[in-house]
Order: C-alpha cells, then structure tokens, then sequence
C-alpha cells in the first residue's frame, strides 16, 4: 500500500471493503480486527436486545444446546422443541451462507462474502418489521428464530472468509484463544518461548479482545436502544450491514473492472 493513501479517507476505505474481500495470505490481523469488531458489534446487539425482549439468545448455541439437554431431561417437550428449532435454524443459516459462499467462488464472484452480509441485512428488514407491527402470540419466537438463522448465516460468512480466525456471533472460543494467548505471552516473557512469536501473540490477543470487547459494547448499546426505540433497532442494525457491504461490492466491482481493462491493454496491440 502506497504512502500516499496512509494519512487520508482514502486509506481508510480501502480497509473499509478489504474486510470482505482479501482472502488468505492477504489478509492482515488489522483486516481481521476491523471486520470482527464491525460484525460483532451488531451481533452483540442483536443477541442482548433479543434476550432482554423475549429471554432467548439468538447466537449462542452453547447455552441452547444445554437447555435442549435440561428440557429433554424434565421432560419439557415443547420448550425443548423449541431449543432444537433454534439450534437447527441456526445450522441452517450455515448452510445457506456455505452454499452462497461455494455458487460465488465457483463462478469467480470477488464480492460473494459481501453478498453474503447484504443478504443478512435484507432478511433482517422483515424482522424488523415483525418486531414493529406484528402482533400475534408466536411473534417472539419467529424473531428468535429469523435472528438464529442471521447468526449463523453471519457467523458461516465470517469463519469462511477468515479462515477461522474470526467468530463474530458468539464469544466462548475467543474467550478461550484469549486464555491460550495470555499462556503464551506469559513464556515469552520469562523466556520459555521464542521473542519471534511475541508479534503474533500480541496480533491474536488484540484480534480475541476486540472481538469481546465489540461484542460487549454492542450489547449494551443494542438494550439500550432496544427499550428506546424497540424494533427500530433492528432496521438500524439493516442499515449498518448494508452500508459495510455494499461499500464491498461496489470496490470489488472497481478492481475487477481495472483487472479487466489491464488485461485488454496487456493484449492490446
């Protein structure tokens, strides 16, 4: 990256659409930390406001799958069909995510990871709406519902274009890196591993605190607003991911665009 794009708006944007774009080798920790911390800021979000609202979370499939395994043990069938509806909703928002993911790089599409994310803001419109003007008993549990399968949609989108190195709708495994991480800078520092990995430490400790911390903050900002302005939130949350994306399409598009005339001069006469 050229010198004079490092001290103005410019340089910022291009970081801006690189999140859902580099792949790979090409990827730095700072991308990374920009696309969790935006991505999970929503998701903290999403997933506290859902919880003070109706009392599920959205994301954590932790949690679900063990209050699966209490319901099934009491015997409460219906509170446990509903755990496993979220459990398998969320899968199923994985999957489609993979499908999008696997069609977009089959025909070359550069920006297919940030279709993926302008889809979740498509579908997150309607619950919004559902939150607003719906009023019928199982209104709760269709928005937990359509939130499980955003989650895992997003979620899917993520690990896939970071090589899993980013989670952004849940935080056990960062919470986990985070331990692993402060094991291995506390042997650096008393010279039981190499000064080489130091870099790498500190790179994956901020990456795994930006995460929580973006998550932690966008909760509870999501409360917050959530008790202020109700399902409104949900359209903001829309707005949010489709401002992120479509700033990622639309400079995927400028780079293909300069790649194919490149190639034209390259063959020209």
């Amino acid at each position: 990256m050229d010198g004079k794009h490092r001290g103005n708006s410019p340089y910022v944007s291009e970081i801006d659409y690189r999140m859902l774009i580099s792949q790979g080798t090409a990827r730095s920790e700072r991308i990374n930390l920009q696309l969790a911390c935006s991505l999970a800021g929503i998701a903290g979000a999403l997933n506290a406001a859902a919880f003070y609202a109706v009392g599920f979370f959205s994301g954590n499939m932790t949690g679900n799958v063990s209050s699966l395994s209490d319901n099934l043990a009491t015997l409460h069938w219906l509170r446990a069909g509903f755990y496993f509806a979220i459990v398998v909703t969320f899968v199923a928002g994985s999957t489609l995510s993979s499908l999008l993911i696997n069609a977009g790089r089959r025909r070359a599409i550069e920006a297919i990871y940030a279709y993926s994310i302008l889809a979740e803001a498509i579908l997150l419109v309607p619950l919004g709406a559902v939150d607003l003007w719906l009023n019928v008993d199982w209104r709760s549990s269709l928005e937990i519902l359509g939130l499980a399968f955003l989650m895992g949609l997003q979620n899917a989108t993520v690990t896939r274009l970071s090589d899993a190195r980013v989670r952004t709708t849940h935080v056990s495994g960062m919470a986990t890196d985070i331990g692993v991480e402060l094991g291995m800078l506390v042997d650096i520092c008393r010279g039981r591993e190499s000064q080489a990995l130091a870099a790498d430490n500190r790179s994956k400790l901020a990456l795994h605190l930006g995460t929580i911390s973006a998550f932690l903050v966008g909760g509870i900002a999501g409360v917050t607003a959530y008790r202020v302005i109700g399902g409104y939130l949900l359209l903001i949350c829309a707005l949010v991911l489709l401002a992120i994306s479509l700033t990622g399409i639309r400079h995927a598009r400028t780079l293909t665009t300069t790649a194919s005339r490149r190639g034209w001069r390259r063959g020209g006469p």
